[in-house]
């Protein structure tokens, strides 16, 4: 095969002599490769089928043209598909990548089971909830890291993603003094020389009374309703 010949499909159904093997047919003795492209590849295409010249008049030498220029298209076809394809298992892959990581700094996990341990004693379940809950936000969106390996570019998006949960600045700053002391208190006992990345994040000036508004009186009498129905030491 010196040179290709491609014609619409029209055209070819004019002037097929006869079909000789699949995708084969002559005309004027000489042969043509001819083949539809499939309807997920079609818009690749100026034409719905592809019609070659294989400049032979030999039956043998156009079948094996025609197997091998059928072989090529349909690699071509399933690479295109692959492209479009979404990710194989996406469902399965990790929201944060795993980390090879040198550091010996404990993870956050640690850090915070570090400070249960020495200043949970004695504390209510809201202090011991509070930190867990705080830790549980971080690790969810920023992976549980060695506490020297976090950023303060980790401490900003995490800031952000508490804002954008339409949490109140006020809120965000309490979270973020929970998990600067838990990370001292481990760089501390520690003996570690790293920086508390989530002890300097900056902080928007946001009037958080402009967004509070009153809890309707029915609402109030809802809630105390259920409280009195549980009558638990949350109540």
């Amino acid at each position: 095969m010196q040179a290709y010949f491609v014609m619409c499909a029209w055209e070819v159904d004019q002037m097929v002599d006869h079909l000789n093997v699949s995708y084969l047919y002559k005309k004027r003795g000489v042969y043509y490769f001819s083949k539809r492209v499939p309807c997920d590849v079609r818009s690749y295409y100026k034409s719905d089928r592809i019609v070659i010249c294989l400049r032979t008049k030999s039956n043998v030498s156009a079948i094996r043209a025609s197997k091998s220029l059928y072989q090529k298209l349909d690699d071509y076809w399933t690479s295109i598909r692959l492209t479009k394809m979404q990710v194989p298992a996406e469902h399965m892959l990790l929201s944060k990548p795993p980390v090879n990581s040198n550091s010996n700094a404990p993870s956050l996990s640690e850090a915070l089971s570090t400070y249960l341990k020495l200043k949970g004693e004695g504390k209510d379940k809201t202090f011991i909830r509070g930190a867990n809950r705080n830790i549980k936000y971080v690790i969810e969106q920023l992976g549980n890291l060695p506490i020297d390996e976090y950023t303060s570019k980790d401490a900003a998006k995490f800031r952000d993603y508490l804002l954008d949960r339409g949490l109140l600045i006020s809120s965000v700053k309490r979270i973020f003094s929970s998990i600067r002391s838990i990370i001292n208190l481990s760089i501390s006992e520690e003996g570690i020389s790293c920086i508390n990345a989530f002890g300097k994040t900056y902080m928007p000036e946001i009037d958080d009374k402009k967004y509070r508004e009153s809890i309707p009186t029915e609402t109030i009498k809802h809630i105390q309703s259920l409280c009195r129905e549980y009558d638990d030491d949350l109540r």
